[in-house]
């Protein structure tokens, strides 16, 4: 007789508790003893905020966010709130940062990810608005912070570099920088920078999946670990084909003439292929489909929270314990449909390589067609920039949820059978 999945989760709570599995791994295992910089109302580092009682402009922000995002309701949208409420539209403007400050969290984002693009025009513009090259070169060599005197890299700027490192290299921030970048930002700030380094690190999804080079008379900046593929096109200077553009509008990533995406290339054009953004995307492929995208995602970025509520969400939407196995366990993919296999090979790479090789991006693009796969990405990058702010504020899960995912050592494959012992 089946259960219902509360009744299942339930179940393995409790017998995963029993088992002793829910302090495996001090890293990913869930307890309802909350960290002690985690608010009880919000599971999270920041305090519950109704999004009813925010400014009409910023409800609008994030009633938006909430509907185009695929997948079980984000956390995202509403830790933005407590940020600069139009910092969606233009935080360059509006934030009392500074514009040189700014561009450290695109680009120590960029850094992390090998993101050459965004790297380069962002290096150009974080000078041309006074940058220190010498805090640019600290960031693109990796250097210690230490490695500058505070005359050159001062408080803002370090913490905002230290909490990007934490979040990219160990996909979690300790309480110990936390608690210093809200000492010294505020809280607001500290969600601003935060919300930029999840944007970007979207955006970056994006270029990388498609390959996007420099154009030409444009250099690059960034030094890479690897050879990018040679399959792109001449005028777009990434994979996709050129699309005529739209004129471009305030606020939009890399939209200004300082720093902006030449003609034809970057974020937009590539968006452009993706007609119809998520309604178009769920009339081309099934939920199960959008459903493997996401934890491919949420699995190559060890975060448990998203993992957790979107397996929930996915095994609703039919998909396979098999294939949710496969993606936990990082197992191969032989044996599993072309469509699956394909697309969880894509999202490997190109969270564990930071590209994607032009023998798996021909599979992929053979299975979903270009705008179905541009779709997919999109829906990547969104979890990525989500998973950013749920690393950033310690996102418990709900009350009473096990952890689904990324325990250590082999209770992974306890945890599997304890749920299908609980589903028969």
């Amino acid at each position: 007789m089946k259960r219902s999945i509360s009744s299942i989760t339930m179940a393995a709570a409790v017998l995963l508790t029993a088992l002793g599995l829910l302090g495996a791994s001090p890293t990913f295992a869930q307890s309802d003893a909350l960290p002690k910089d985690v608010n009880p109302d919000s599971r999270n580092r920041l305090p519950l905020l109704n999004p009813a009682d925010v400014s009409a402009r910023a409800r609008q922000i994030y009633d938006r966010s909430m509907a185009g995002f695929a997948g079980a309701p984000p956390k995202g949208p509403s830790m933005r709130l407590h940020g600069t409420p139009e910092a969606a539209l233009d935080l360059q403007m509006l934030s009392p940062l500074g514009l040189n400050v700014l561009q450290i969290p695109v680009l120590v984002t960029a850094r992390a990810l090998d993101q050459p693009y965004e790297w380069s025009l962002h290096e150009m513009q974080g000078l041309a608005v006074s940058l220190d090259p010498a805090v640019v070169n600290v960031m693109r060599d990796n250097l210690p912070l230490t490695s500058l005197p505070a005359t050159k890299l001062g408080a803002e700027e370090a913490v905002i570099i230290q909490v990007g490192r934490e979040i990219f290299r160990t996909h979690q921030l300790s309480s110990a920088t936390y608690a210093r970048a809200l000492r010294v930002l505020g809280e607001r700030n500290l969600v601003d920078m935060v919300g930029e380094m999840a944007d970007y690190a979207s955006t970056g999804t994006s270029l990388s999946a498609f390959n996007q080079q420099m154009p030409p008379g444009f250099k690059q900046f960034l030094p890479l670990p690897f050879t990018p593929p040679s399959d792109i096109h001449p005028d777009s200077r990434n994979r996709l084909p050129l699309l005529p553009e739209p004129p471009t509008r305030p606020g939009v990533l890399y939209s200004r003439p300082l720093g902006g995406s030449p003609a034809g290339t970057g974020p937009l054009q590539i968006g452009l292929h993706a007609r119809g953004g998520l309604k178009a995307l769920e009339a081309g492929v099934a939920p199960r489909v959008i459903d493997v995208a996401i934890l491919v995602t949420a699995r190559e970025h060890q975060s448990q929270y998203d993992w957790t509520v979107n397996e929930l969400a996915a095994v609703k939407d039919g998909l396979e314990p098999k294939v949710i196995d496969v993606i936990r366990d990082r197992g191969p993919t032989t044996g599993l449909s072309e469509q699956d296999a394909s697309l969880i090979e894509f999202g490997r790479e190109l969270f564990d390589k930071h590209y994607v090789t032009a023998a798996t991006y021909a599979r992929a693009l053979k299975v979903f067609g270009e705008r179905d796969l541009v779709g997919l990405v999109s829906i990547m990058g969104q979890h990525t920039g989500e998973e950013v702010l749920l690393a950033a504020f310690d996102q418990q899960l709900p009350e009473g949820q096990a952890p689904l995912c990324c325990v250590s050592g082999g209770n992974s494959q306890k945890i599997h059978r304890v749920r299908r012992n609980a589903a028969t």
